[in-house]
């Protein structure tokens, strides 16, 4: 006996015969819509982070009528709405600090609306990870749409990638192999279409484990945002949409603990951003899953990276794409994967790796060939971070893999610009650079300035890495040997807070350790010296976030926002 069609959420709006229903279909009316799209067909929002202030979503308005023709032939009404869209580049003191912000917009845009389904529209770094969250909170069925890569950046021959070849024209400038006039140059050169960043750093790593986890549809992480073909997707997406409404197939049963180690072993094999980690354990924490720090580091540790993308390689997405994207590289990870693992495009992963062009060997490697041995993120743990701190080895200097040296330390990033040139600073190849004081709390927001640039006389003398250590991030698209999210955060009182200068620390990412050389009775001397926090905020959001915010080890997410409700009882507005 088949089963009875589902009452649809939107009919608590849309199908009353009373002054309520008279209401909501009244006044949407008023913007044009005739009666028969009231008629109990599926409502589909389109939750839009297009804005002019965040470049990377900037061609979002436009793709979104894409996905409306999508609804429209499914037989859905779509209705667009914007929430706030964290930009990346433009927003200060730093996007981070408005993740959990652009979660709460979402949460209470789809808690509040006539929604029975959404398409998520994504693309600059922390929207993907805000939009998911604030759904995740409410469990309604949900679909990705990312905006996509840039194409290609070109100097000559030479390919450059958005973020990684900043911070290499940045250098070569203070070397003195770069002209200010080739600088300004490469702004134009490194941003020639719409898109985000075509490096796999963030922006470009979220979206391919919304992919390779099955909450978007084949393509939507590597085919270029101005490529005919995303726009085929969106409309795809719509149409899709409208299916996962009728199938009542919600965000919960694709944000499962398979799915998240899916996302870890994936990140691995693209050598994916460090800011992965923050996301996914706040994604987990909104839908309930258990996921720590231990999984991070037990999925990667034996992951080889098999994409030869920068910041880790020399290629870009849109080579990515050619050479077959996110399927190839499920395909290539074979058995590691639960290839069980539903999506939302009513596939197995195992199939859509099945059905995938096998590795190119060139962009994308095999496990047997791999672009590099070691892909994974590691943990490291010790008396300096106690509760954790991250690594990227594949961006990272073998040689500083295993290293001592005498501590450089900076209070702020305010302090670490004033002194990092000063030609007294006592610094050398061998210093390990310290910089605290920029965790969730204490920037706050934790901006990405973990990649310190290096000292101006080191880098004229041919040093190209440094060991790095803070309780920041740092951008997706940079590299080096950086340890990042050290926890506690030196404003919350962690060991961060009491290193000095000419401290020895030792790292052995190996060991997985990360030790400040000093007697315990002198460290203990100098934690009951120390000040407490004092937040310079004393209103707005800001405050919310100080007071709030919980660890990097646990994604820095609102401690009141773990968990979701999902949608709650209605309660008539009239």
């Amino acid at each position: 006996m088949s089963q009875p069609p589902r009452r649809l959420r939107s009919r608590d709006w849309f199908g009353r015969h009373d002054s309520h229903g008279f209401v909501h279909r009244g006044w949407m009316k008023g913007q044009g819509h005739p009666a028969h799209m009231f008629d109990g067909r599926p409502v589909i929002g389109i939750c839009n982070t297009w804005s002019e202030l965040t470049p990377c979503n900037g061609h979002l308005r436009q793709l979104a009528e894409f996905v409306k023709r999508g609804v429209y032939e499914a037989g859905g009404f779509p209705l667009e709405f914007p929430v706030f869209s964290p930009g990346e580049s433009m927003m200060r003191p730093t996007a981070m600090l408005f993740r959990n912000l652009a979660s709460m917009d979402v949460e209470c845009a789809l808690r509040g609306n006539p929604l029975d389904a959404v398409v998520l529209m994504a693309g600059c770094d922390k929207t993907t990870p805000a939009l998911l969250m604030g759904a995740a909170s409410v469990d309604l069925p949900a679909i990705v749409l990312s905006g996509g890569p840039m194409l290609n950046a070109w100097r000559g021959r030479e390919r450059m990638g958005s973020g990684t070849h900043v911070f290499k024209a940045v250098e070569a400038v203070k070397a003195g192999t770069m002209t200010p006039a080739q600088f300004e140059a490469a702004e134009a050169e490194l941003n020639r279409s719409a898109g985000h960043c075509m490096t796999m750093g963030t922006a470009s790593t979220m979206a391919s484990l919304v992919e390779g986890t099955g909450l978007a549809l084949p393509g939507n992480a590597a085919l270029p945002a101005v490529d005919a073909r995303r726009q085929v997707l969106a409309h795809l997406t719509g149409m899709r949409a409208v299916a996962l409404a009728r199938e009542d197939l919600r965000l919960s049963r694709l944000l499962t603990k398979q799915h998240f180690e899916n996302a870890i072993l994936l990140n691995g094999a693209l050598g994916g951003s460090t800011n992965a980690v923050v996301h996914l354990l706040a994604l987990a924490g909104r839908a309930g899953v258990e996921l720590t720090l231990e999984d991070w580091d037990r999925l990667g540790r034996d992951m080889p990276c098999l994409v030869d993308l920068m910041p880790s390689g020399q290629y870009l997405m849109e080579d990515f794409c050619y050479a077959g994207g996110i399927p190839t590289v499920l395909r290539a990870l074979g058995s590691r994967l639960h290839r069980d693992a539903p999506t939302i495009g009513g596939q197995t992963l195992g199939e859509i790796a099945d059905a995938a062009e096998p590795p190119d060997g060139e962009v994308i490697r095999t496990l047997e060939a791999p672009f590099k041995p070691l892909g994974g993120i590691t943990v490291l743990r010790g008396n300096l971070a106690p509760l954790g701190a991250v690594l990227k080895p594949s961006a990272a200097s073998p040689h500083l893999m295993r290293h001592t040296g005498p501590a450089v330390v900076f209070d702020s990033i305010e302090d670490f610009q004033a002194r990092i040139d000063d030609p007294a600073l006592p610094v050398e190849a061998d210093s390990v650079l310290v910089l605290r004081n920029c965790g969730p709390r204490g920037y706050p927001g934790m901006a990405e300035v973990g990649n310190m640039r290096l000292p101006a006389r080191l880098i004229r003398q041919g040093i190209t890495d440094m060991v790095r250590i803070s309780d920041a991030r740092m951008s997706g698209t940079a590299y080096g040997t950086v340890v990042l999210h050290v926890a506690p955060e030196a404003s919350g009182g962690g060991p961060l807070a009491l290193v000095r200068d000419g401290d020895r620390i030792a790292l052995d990412v190996a060991a997985r350790s990360l030790e400040l050389l000093v007697e315990e009775a002198e460290l203990e001397g100098r934690r009951q010296a120390l000040r407490p926090f004092v937040s310079p905020y004393q209103r707005g959001y800001e405050r919310l976030y100080v007071e709030h915010v919980m660890g990097a080890e646990t994604g820095a997410d609102f401690d009141f926002l773990v968990g979701g409700s999902g949608a709650p009882p209605l309660r008539d507005s009239h």
